[in-house]
């Protein structure tokens, strides 16, 4: 996908830990961006209370595709998306940025369950959350998406 397809962006600067042994960022911090830019829109646009929310969202599946590496000192610009709603999940497509790429340097998903905090069942997403995880929802074409199952 483009940086077109992706309706909300944040700025992440890299830091002097991020990067190895190889002198590039390695590949566990990535995994870092993709939870930060997914939490802070949830807390910031739809009202997440991370420390005292009935209903919170697992993490259930992810992954990442590598194409470009990033190193300190340098932004990255995370790209967040929907592709898939159900009643009690949702998957998000996340696009990792260099300053001025058009492509992603890194792309990948992450799957979020969301479930009562003290019983730890699947339950319908909030509709605070829901409306701000339809903002950013796109349509995909099926050979563009890897469904995930994980769907109540």
């Amino acid at each position: 996908m483009s940086r077109s397809h992706y309706k909300h962006f944040l700025t992440i600067p890299t830091r002097w830990m991020d990067n190895d042994i190889y002198g590039h960022v390695n590949n566990v911090v990535y995994y870092s961006w993709f939870d930060t830019v997914i939490n802070e829109y949830l807390i910031r646009v739809g009202g997440l209370d991370i420390h005292n929310a009935p209903i919170v969202g697992f993490a259930v599946d992810s992954g990442c595709t590598y194409k470009k590496s990033f190193s300190f000192p340098e932004l990255v610009h995370a790209g967040l998306c929907v592709t898939k709603l159900g009643n009690s999940s949702v998957r998000y497509e996340v696009g990792l940025f260099g300053e001025g790429d058009e492509v992603p340097r890194a792309s990948g998903f992450f799957v979020h369950v969301f479930v009562d905090r003290a019983a730890r069942k699947s339950v319908a997403i909030p509709a605070k959350i829901r409306d701000a995880l339809q903002a950013i929802s796109i349509a995909l074409p099926n050979h563009e998406l890897n469904l995930a199952t994980h769907d109540t």
